[in-house]
């Protein structure tokens, strides 16, 4: 049986978003909110803009970037890994 969706309201950039999610995920999305929200407040005193809009894309870039960055060093990460199990396995052998 699927998860019930719980109706959150959530504020991004003084908007408000009624939304459907599930309740594992509430905590997760609020943290997520919270982040976006200041992350206006700071754009807000670095940069003029035009209006909140603004803001949220310039939000939406920066978050979309870290994702993106976040994905490349788990790769690099990953591949780091996979590198030193060959080179572990390597000089097992070279022991044996």
């Amino acid at each position: 049986m699927a998860e019930e969706l719980i109706p959150v309201n959530i504020v991004i950039g003084d908007r408000t978003y009624r939304i459907k999610i599930r309740p594992a995920d509430e905590e997760a999305v609020r943290n997520t909110v919270k982040i976006i929200n200041d992350k206006i407040v700071e754009f807000k005193t670095q940069f003029s803009a035009k209006d909140m809009q603004d803001y949220v894309a310039m939000v939406l870039v920066w978050y979309a970037t870290e994702q993106t960055q976040q994905t490349q060093s788990s790769i690099e990460s990953n591949e780091l890994k996979d590198r030193l199990h060959q080179i572990e396995a390597i000089l097992d052998k070279m022991n044996a």
